[in-house]
C-alpha cells in the first residue's frame, strides 16, 4: 500500500476520533505528497525512495521549528510543532540508535579507506547513501568527524 492510501486512511481515521494534532499532521503529509506527485517533471507516482525523502523532510522541518520555538519561549507553538513531528515519524523507518550507528559508519570508513577528517566528504557521500531513512544526517555528521579525529 503507498504512502498516500495509509494517509488517506488514516484522515478519516483521525476525523472520526476527533484528533485535531494528528489530522493536522497527516494533511500536511498528504499536502507534500499530492504537491509532490504534480510537480513539473513528475510522472505523477513517487517512489518510495521519493516518499521517503518527502517524509523526512518533513520531519526535518518540524524539528527545526521545534528547536527555534523552545528558543523563542513559546511552549504553545513547540508543542504543535512536536505533535506532529510524532505522527510524521510513525511513517518513517525505525531509526539506528547510537551504537549501531558507530558500528555501521567504522565499516564504511574501512570500507572507503579514510583515515584523516580530510576524508570527512568521502565517507559522507557513502553513509548518507548506505543509510538514508535510517539515521539523522546531523548524526551521522557528528559521529564520522568524532570516528575520523580518533
Amino acid at each position: 500500500m503507498s504512502l498516500e492510501q495509509n494517509i488517506n486512511g488514516a484522515i478519516k481515521t483521525a476525523m472520526l476520533a476527533k484528533a485535531e494534532a494528528e489530522l493536522r499532521a497527516l494533511r500536511a503529509i498528504k499536502a507534500a505528497v499530492l504537491l509532490a506527485k504534480t510537480s513539473e517533471g513528475s510522472t505523477g507516482e513517487l517512489s518510495e525512495a521519493d516518499e521517503l525523502k518527502l517524509l523526512q523532510k518533513l520531519a526535518k522541518q518540524r524539528k527545526d521549528s521545534l528547536e527555534i520555538f523552545r528558543q523563542q519561549n513559546r511552549p504553545d507553538l513547540a508543542q504543535k510543532e512536536e505533535e506532529e513531528l510524532v505522527v510524521i515519524e510513525r511513517y518513517l523507518p525505525q531509526q539506528m540508535d547510537e551504537a549501531t550507528l558507530r558500528g555501521e559508519l567504522t565499516a564504511i570508513i574501512a570500507a572507503v579507506g579514510a583515515t584523516s577528517p580530510a576524508d570527512m566528504g568521502k565517507v559522507m557521500g557513502a553513509a548518507t547513501k548506505q543509510l538514508a531513512g535510517k539515521a539523522d544526517g546531523k548524526m551521522i555528521a557528528a559521529l564520522v568527524k568524532e570516528l575520523l579525529t580518533k
